[in-house]
């Protein structure tokens, strides 16, 4: 659903030398850019095909600026061909005489050479695509195929019966076609044996000559023979006039079949297909006016596009650009070149309504209301003419069509609201020309200011126009204008009718253009201002002037960096006053966005909007890699395209999770041709087939439920969710649980189908969808003030989770806003069944009530508006497991439901039955117990049984013991002292034999069983704990120093030296023990303490022989250890580069590899996974995910293990060195022993020792700190720099930055160095 819009045309003339010269033919050289024409006086034109793009052109009078030379020939000898051979850079003419000639165009001479002469005279001549090959063929029918060498591979006849006296009649050419590729070409000539003038058409072979197959003989019209470049159909004109049909345009086979074709409507004389076959051109002669025509296939159907009328007297042609498919060169008689230039626009208006141009028809399809594929339509509209460009207007509930036709008038016509459309099915309306008093001119770029005023670009007086359009050069008015009409009908409106007649318009006076206009858009905002975009991508701003005085351009915008075919002009920003923004989109498929290139491969564009003023909020584009992003516009101006987009490009990694800012096109070439806003959130693609898609992207989805929800349009976001199949917990989660919980009652009254908040109910879980499932989709979730905006700040819930929180609140909504009903009561009960966890008591008792409803007849009436208890047990059997329901049913000790709910759930009689009635001969506080201790509810069960009684006292007990958990509600439930002391002590008991001696012990002290509490205590050497309790016993001063030295021992032999001191000069009165024990604890200065405390002199000298020792010893530590540090940083510096290494060599292969699998992709890949549900079709299986799982959870099991050992080779060898080292640090205990030492050692006087002692501590810590430290900088590095990640650099780095710090605190400051402040 394209149209074909002409965007820019430069008329120029080529001067002829002569009044009575003319242009015969013409040819390109792409290499070099240049276009020659062959005049009937032999003279060869040459000009630069850049002449048409150069400032000026414009002008009332330009020319095409050309060199002219001569070619002689002999007397009564003309030109037949005229081809360039590029591989000899040179002309290549053939005369009816015969001869080749080669004429050399580059080295100013104008040289010509013979090259050969054919009998018969030369008839045509065609070069093979490559330019290795030209095929001949001459006036004996001959077909000469021969090397760019001149070298002849073959001569074959082209009549099937050869004679002597075999001659082409003058003015019957025989034409030579050759398929894109070059391997085949194709030849017309007439069937000799027929009586009639019939012909054939013949399939050769490239290099062997060989007929490979031909036609039937067919009336061709003229000698019209078109191969289609892509190589797929020949095309030639038969003549229906036997038939008493229209001339058609016929398609043949390689094979020489019939494939396809289509009727014309007149004589078609010259047909030519543009370069990428998408395209098929042709002359056409009619009655009073020769025309170009331009046809498309789309979807087994030729539609006519573009019709470009000339005078007859101009005898019109027309190349191709061989580089260009859509840039067309037109020439005529007397020198007048135009260069038309075409883009493809859709047809699709930006109400959903396309419009398909076909000749004299506009098709008309609302695909809002139905995606009708072409060429199928809702209605026509036919014209008497056929249709050259159009405007469409559709604002404020009108829609108005303006179509210029090709004979030079306008037609104008209003359209129904669309919701009518429907009885207008099948219809075709004629449109009348509107009224002029003006002559038009030839429009381009017809654009609506408001429903009354047009604004385009008429231009007058150039050979393509019509005797009409000449008209007007008499009164001088000559060359390009931008021009308003004004429209007014004078026929009554009728309501769901088309108004297609009566339009008067009135020309303003026009403005004239210097320079090339290639767009106009429309102000969004402002209906009487228009932007213009002229040639080189500038804009200038359009303001439209009251009555019939011209407007003017009041001031130049921000263009365009490069001119852009497609502009549009649109509303942005939704939060604050919006701004209007232009987007454009160059040829080169980059897209300019207020003077910047947002995408440099975008094939296509277009936009969203969710809201009710038409400001958009989303740009939609595809890429020339077949990938359909949807952007939000705030990305554009916030400068996230980058990070959120990836600059447009696919994502190779594999491993990268499903990104959802891209959607994977599944035919290659689609585009889009329109957008459903709103609700509808759908994107209408076009494949190159001409088929329809209708895709509806999960995240404009998304955008459109969050819209409506946050307009509190609440049914309107459920029945989006419903038809999408989006997870329902959208609705809580964009606003969060608490705030809907608010809103619930407002969307049960909106929705009012229970049916759907059934469903609702049964989807809601507990976790927020927004953060998991769609945070690719929609990147920020509802703020807290947007949340106050619509609901308010919500109280403290009084559930405990999302799903009771939401479940009762509809619940509650359910009670207070829906009529009593069957349906009602069944919803309630999944809300019970549904909450998490499970209320299924609270549903079982509303069961019951209605069950005694029933058993008690009362309410016939009432009884309506319930279901029947059989039918709402079984309705909450199929929503809650059986086995839960019929223990919730045991939970309300009612035994008569609990055998309904056992009957229903389909269990076994023999199984409930006898278990049931053995309960029900029980007193009612043992059935309970026994119900609460089935269903292991053991303090329900306690509970009833203490209740029955003392004679179940040690029943109580023994359920105690075997539920530990139950000790503090029996303190509760039995006062009595010996129970409670009983209680006490079996928890003690129970405390010890879980190794919690602690606990027990202070129970056994609440209980007053001290031996028990003091042997709790001996179980854990809480040696103060014993000393304690046993002062609590009284004992003697012999028992109390023997239990004090088994303490003593006990401490010595767990390695605690300290305590064993303290209780050794405490309770045992031996000092030197305590000494020698505060030795062993490196408790250096206590220790003297001590000593002088006693006076004991003799063991001072131990206490300082020791204390040189540990200090000797504490120096060899530290050397070795620096040692060692050195080592272990070297070894993981090494690691860590080779490690570095290898990674850049994997990745570049990776890199590399990746290129090739996304070039050998398939065009036809059915990923959509970024679509709604109704175009989702693949799923991934998460079977592989459990079973990685689990051996990722063994490996890393095996690796805990192992951690610890440094295994040179293996992966973990880099984070093994670096946790080495870090366990290689200065303990706090470590720091305090190493500061005591040397604080004792000043004591004693070995000031050099305490002096060494600190140099060699302070070192190892320093290269320690600054080890940890460039290991841990290198480690999140993918570079290691030799000269700054050093040992040496980091140790001076440390040394300034943590002199001061914490860590260094247990140096003596009489043994720093001086440092200068």
């Amino acid at each position: 659903m394209n149209n074909l819009k002409l965007f820019w045309e430069v008329p120029l003339g080529l001067r002829l030398q002569s009044n009575d010269e003319t242009v015969r033919f013409s040819t390109i050289d792409i290499e070099r850019n240049r276009i020659f024409f062959l005049s009937s006086h032999n003279l060869i034109y040459t000009s630069h095909l850049s002449s048409f793009h150069e400032t000026g052109v414009w002008s009332r009078n330009a020319s095409l600026p050309a060199d002219a030379v001569t070619v002689d020939l002999e007397p009564g000898d003309s030109v037949t061909s005229f081809d360039y051979l590029m591989e000899n850079e040179a002309l290549l003419i053939g005369t009816s005489n015969g001869l080749l000639i080669l004429h050399n165009v580059d080295d100013g001479s104008g040289a010509t050479q013979v090259v050969g002469q054919l009998d018969g005279g030369v008839n045509a001549v065609s070069l093979s695509p490559d330019g290795e090959l030209i095929a001949v063929t001459t006036g004996f029918a001959q077909l000469l195929v021969m090397t760019h060498d001149w070298d002849v591979l073959y001569e074959v006849p082209l009549h099937d019966d050869v004679s002597d006296d075999c001659h082409v009649s003058e003015g019957n050419s025989l034409p030579v076609s050759w398929r894109g590729d070059g391997k085949y070409f194709a030849t017309m000539n007439d069937v000799s044996d027929s009586g009639c003038m019939l012909k054939k058409i013949k399939v050769w072979d490239r290099d062997s000559g060989e007929l490979l197959a031909f036609s039937e003989p067919r009336n061709f019209a003229g000698a019209v023979l078109e191969w289609m470049p892509s190589g797929a159909k020949v095309a030639a004109v038969c003549d229906g006039k036997d038939e008493n049909e229209c001339s058609s345009i016929v398609f043949f086979e390689r094979n020489g079949l019939e494939r396809s074709r289509f009727s014309v409507d007149a004589k078609v004389k010259f047909m030519k297909w543009n370069c990428s076959s998408d395209l098929l051109a042709g002359v056409v002669e009619c009655k009073s006016y020769d025309a170009v025509r331009i046809w498309c296939f789309s979807n087994n159907h030729w539609y006519l596009k573009h019709e470009i009328r000339f005078l007859k007297r101009d005898e019109v042609k027309f190349i191709w650009n061989p580089t260009k498919p859509l840039q067309l060169i037109c020439w005529t008689l007397g020198g007048q070149v135009t260069v038309f230039n075409f883009v493809w626009i859709t047809a699709v208006m930006d109400n959903s309504v396309a419009l398909v141009v076909d000749g004299s028809n506009i098709r008309v399809t609302p695909l809002s209301l139905s995606l009708m594929p072409p060429p199928m339509f809702l209605f026509n509209l036919k014209f008497s003419s056929n249709v050259r460009g159009m405007a469409v207007y559709c604002k404020n509930s009108k829609n108005q069509l303006a179509a210029f036709l090709s004979d030079g008038s306008l037609c104008v016509v209003e359209l129904p609201l669309i919701e009518t459309w429907e009885e207008l099915e099948g219809k075709e309306f004629n449109v009348e020309a509107s009224h002029t008093e003006l002559v038009l001119g030839s429009l381009l770029h017809l654009e609506w200011l408001d429903s009354h005023k047009l604004l385009t670009v008429s231009h007058y007086g150039f050979s393509h126009s019509s005797d009409s359009f000449q008209a007007s050069v008499v009164g001088g008015l000559q060359g390009f204008y931008l021009r308003e009409v004004e429209l007014e009908c004078f026929e009554d409106v009728i309501p769901g009718l088309l108004t297609c007649s009566g339009w008067h318009t009135t020309v303003s006076e026009g403005q004239a253009l210097e320079e090339l206009v290639i767009g106009i858009a429309s102000c969004p905002a402002n209906k009487q201002t228009a932007y213009i975009q002229f040639s080189r991508g500038q804009i200038q701003e359009y303001v439209s002037k009251s009555g019939i005085s011209r407007g003017s351009l009041v001031q130049e915008q921000q263009g365009f960096s490069a001119a852009c075919p497609w502009m549009s002009v649109v509303l942005v920003g939704s939060a604050g006053p919006s701004k209007q923004v232009l987007f454009g989109l160059d040829e080169l498929g980059r897209l300019h966005v207020n003077g910047g290139i947002v995408c440099n491969n975008c094939s296509s564009f277009s936009f969203y909007s969710n809201l009710a003023d038409q400001v958009i909020t989303h740009l939609i584009l595809t890429t020339k890699h077949d990938l359909l992003f949807i952007v939000d516009i705030a990305d554009i101006f916030n400068g996230e395209l980058d990070i959120k987009y990836s600059n447009f490009v696919r994502i190779s990694n594999r491993k990268k999770e499903e990104n959802g800012s891209y959607i994977n096109i599944w035919e290659r070439g689609a585009k889009i041709i329109g957008v459903l806003h709103g609700d509808e959130a759908a994107i209408i693609l076009q494949t190159t087939r001409g088929n329809l898609e209708c895709i509806y992207p999960r995240k404009l989805v998304l955008v459109s439920i969050i819209n409506a929800l946050v307009q509190k349009r609440f049914k309107d976001a459920l029945l989006m969710v419903r038809r999408h199949r989006i997870d329902f917990n959208v609705i809580v989660d964009y606003c969060g649980w608490q705030a809907f919980s608010q809103s619930a009652s407002e969307i049960v009254r909106q929705v009012n189908n229970l049916g759907y908040i059934t469903e609702f109910v049964c989807s809601v879980k507990n976790e927020n969808i927004m953060e998991k499932l769609y945070k690719n989709y929609v990147s920020v979730p509802c703020p807290k003030v947007l949340i106050d905006t619509l609901v308010g700040s919500p109280p403290n819930c009084p559930a405990s989770n999302k799903v009771s929180s939401v479940l009762m609140a509809v619940r509650k909504a359910l009670e207070d806003h829906i009529t009593e009903s069957p349906a009602r009561e069944l919803c309630i009960l999944t809300t019970l069944a549904r909450s998490d966890p499970p209320l299924l008591e609270d549903a079982l008792k509303r069961i019951k009530v209605i069950r005694e409803k029933e058993l008690s007849h009362a309410d016939e009436q009432g009884r309506m508006s319930y279901p029947s208890a059989e039918e709402a047990l079984k309705h909450l059997l199929w929503l809650a497991d059986s086995d839960a329901v019929y223990e919730a049913a045991l939970g309300l000790y009612d035994l008569n439901l609990a055998a309904i709910v056992a009957l229903n759930a389909q269990k076994d009689p023999k199984e409930f039955l006898p278990f049931l009635q053995e309960l029900e001969r029980l007193p009612a506080q043992l059935m309970q117990y026994k119900i609460d201790l089935k269903l292991k509810r053991f303090e329900k069960a306690l509970r009833h049984l203490a209740s029955a009684g003392d004679g179940y006292y040690d029943d109580c007990m023994a359920l105690v013991k075997e539920n530990p958990q139950l000790f503090p509600l029996a303190l509760q439930l039995f006062t009595g002292h010996t129970e409670k002391m009983q209680f006490l002590e079996a928890w003690g008991d129970y405390l010890s034999d879980e190794k919690c001696f602690e606990d027990a012990a202070t129970i056994y002290l609440s209980c007053f069983n001290l031996d028990k509490a003091m042997k709790s205590y001996r179980a854990i050497n809480n040696w103060s704990g014993v000393l304690t309790v046993a002062g609590l016993l009284n004992m003697g001063k012999d028992q109390m120093l023997s239990i004090a030295n088994e303490l003593c021992e006990e401490l010595q032999a767990l390695g605690k030296p300290g305590e064993a001191a303290k209780i050794a000069l405490e309770y045992c009165g031996d000092v030197n023990t305590g000494v020698n024990l505060l030795i062993t604890a490196r408790d250096w200065e206590e220790a003297l303490r001590v000593v002088f405390m006693h006076r004991r002199e003799d063991l001072i000298e131990t206490v300082k022989n020791a204390s040189l020792e540990c200090a000797s010893t504490l120096i060899g530590e530290y050397e070795e250890g620096i040692e060692k540090v050195g080592k272990y940083l070297a070894r993981y510096l090494a690691v860590r580069q080779r490690r570095l290494l290898l990674a850049a060599k994997l990745q570049s292969e990776e890199r590399a590899a990746s290129d090739l699998e996304d070039d050998a992709a398939s065009e036809a890949s059915s990923n959509f996974s970024g679509m709604s549900a109704y175009t989702t079709g693949t799923r991934k299986s998460s079977a592989a995910s459990f079973s990685s799982t689990a051996t990722s959870k063994a490996r890393d099991a095996r690796r805990q293990k192992k951690r610890g050992k440094i295994r040179p080779g293996s992966p973990d060898e880099e984070m093994a060195l670096v946790e080495h080292l870090k366990g290689m640090s200065l303990t706090v205990e470590a720091r305090r022993e190493l500061k005591s030492l040397l604080v004792s050692l000043m004591m004693f006087g070995e000031g050099e020792t305490c002096r060494k002692l600190q140099l060699m501590g302070e070192n190892f810590q320093l290269s320690h700190m600054a080890a940890v430290r460039l290991a841990e900088d290198t480690i999140s590095s993918d570079t290691i720099n030799e000269h700054a990640h050093t040992l040496e650099q980091y140790a001076l780095k440390v040394k300034s930055e943590l002199r001061n710090s914490e860590a260094f605190s247990w140096r003596l400051q009489v043994f720093l160095p001086y440092q200068s402040i």
